[in-house]
């Protein structure tokens, strides 16, 4: 009786423990595929592939090896470094910064959260930059700042888009989708922007709002793209951008790309693209409490 039981245990933990490895190989398949195969070919496998980024897979695998045998643990810690290698191979930049002269231009791109003002901003910051853009911009009126700043211009956008300009800003065009993707054309400083601020509804796929946004940028030369895309870096809905413009971070940046989520580098959700006939100088990630997106600064050769 005794050796029958031992002999059931046993079956049962030989069961369990394949069980266990089965489900360990399907979720470890399904994660690299859709991170790296399938993307956001439809919208459900892009709430996979924006809900586990290549940290959390990493961490998703690291946490079944508590589950597996010592030979099958081996092989989990096998596939978490390569994807931990390749993760750094593509997020971790180095860069030697270019000298900065006074006369080049610095711009400034900030998701707020709703919660800052635009002095915060300056104190985030550090100084006065020469251009700033700041997404989900709820706190200040936009003439007490006139009154305030009264050297300075600004831009506010229905769609809490807030621009700054120590030049004049000229031929200011705004437009939003049906689905609230904003886009503000303007220039200043001799150089043509386009200000981004993407819906970040898990409802709408991001094709919608990605597709919207290339298709409104008509300038490809002498022209910064800046805004939370809400969209990663890897994301196939930036090929068209990748293909016209220089990614700042990635061209002169140092450190990990990511600016969200409160500094833990998950996904690179903003950005700032410089076409390909302006030189980028540095870029820099600032890290915030603030908000729960880093802010990012370039400078720009004028």
């Amino acid at each position: 009786m005794v050796v029958n039981k031992r002999i059931s245990f046993k079956i049962i933990q030989t069961v369990l423990r394949v069980i266990l490895q089965l489900i360990n190989v399907v979720v470890i398949l399904s994660l690299i595929t859709s991170h790296f195969v399938i993307k956001e070919r439809t919208f459900w496998s892009s709430l996979f592939f924006y809900g586990f980024p290549l940290p959390v897979i990493i961490v998703v695998v690291l946490v079944l090896t508590l589950f597996l045998t010592k030979q099958w643990r081996r092989y989990n810690l096998i596939i978490a470094s390569v994807l931990l290698l390749v993760w750094l191979s593509k997020s971790f930049k180095v860069h030697i910064p270019d000298t900065i002269k006074e006369k080049d231009l610095e711009v400034v791109f900030w998701n707020t959260s709703r919660e800052n003002t635009f002095e915060m901003a300056f104190n985030e910051k550090g100084d006065i930059p020469d251009v700033m853009v700041l997404a989900e911009f709820r706190k200040n009126n936009i003439e007490e700042l006139k009154k305030k700043y009264p050297k300075y211009h600004f831009y506010r956008s229905d769609r809490e888009l807030l621009i700054f300009s120590k030049t004049p800003l000229d031929s200011i065009s705004e437009n939003t989708s049906k689905f609230s993707t904003s886009v503000i054309n303007f220039k200043t400083a001799g150089i043509n922007f386009y200000a981004i601020d993407a819906i970040g509804s898990l409802d709408v796929p991001k094709e919608w709002g990605l597709t919207y946004i290339n298709k409104s940028i008509k300038e490809k030369n002498n022209t910064i793209v800046l805004g939370d895309f809400n969209t990663p870096y890897e994301s196939i809905y930036l090929k068209q951008l990748k293909t016209d413009f220089n990614q700042a971070f990635n061209k002169k940046g140092n450190g990990f790309r990511e600016t969200w989520f409160y500094n833990i580098p998950l996904l690179s959700l903003d950005h700032i693209w410089v076409s390909k006939d302006l030189k980028i100088l540095k870029t820099e990630k600032i890290f915030t409490t603030k908000s729960d997106h880093s802010m990012l600064k370039t400078y720009i050769k004028q």
